[in-house]
């Protein structure tokens, strides 16, 4: 279980709100989209590291993307800020479930 990654010298763990600027080639076009999130999860060793960001789209929809560590198709990853508070768990899943709601 890994709880930190390492990209071009910046460090980031599980919690953080962060910009993941993600190439996609379209025909024969190349242009970067702009993917921006919490860190669910750090999965894997070495090589073969993978994190999840989930962002709130409209709605109250929650959208989940996987990106490869080492991929060439990722520009640049941007620390927006820290987690609110201390985070004592490897795997934040439970931000997934929606909130309870008083009627």
């Amino acid at each position: 279980m890994s709880l930190k990654i390492t990209f071009k010298e910046n460090e980031f763990s599980v919690g953080d709100s962060v910009k993941v600027n993600y190439k996609i080639k379209e025909k024969d076009k190349e242009r970067v989209q702009a993917f921006d999130g919490v860190i669910l999860a750090i999965q894997g060793l070495g090589e073969n590291k993978n994190f999840i960001v989930q962002k709130a789209a409209s709605d109250g929809v929650k959208v989940e993307r996987i990106f490869p560590v080492n991929s060439p198709w990722i520009d640049s990853i941007k620390k927006l800020r820290g987690p609110k508070t201390k985070i004592r768990r490897a795997k934040l899943y439970y931000l997934r479930s929606p909130k309870a709601r008083t009627i």
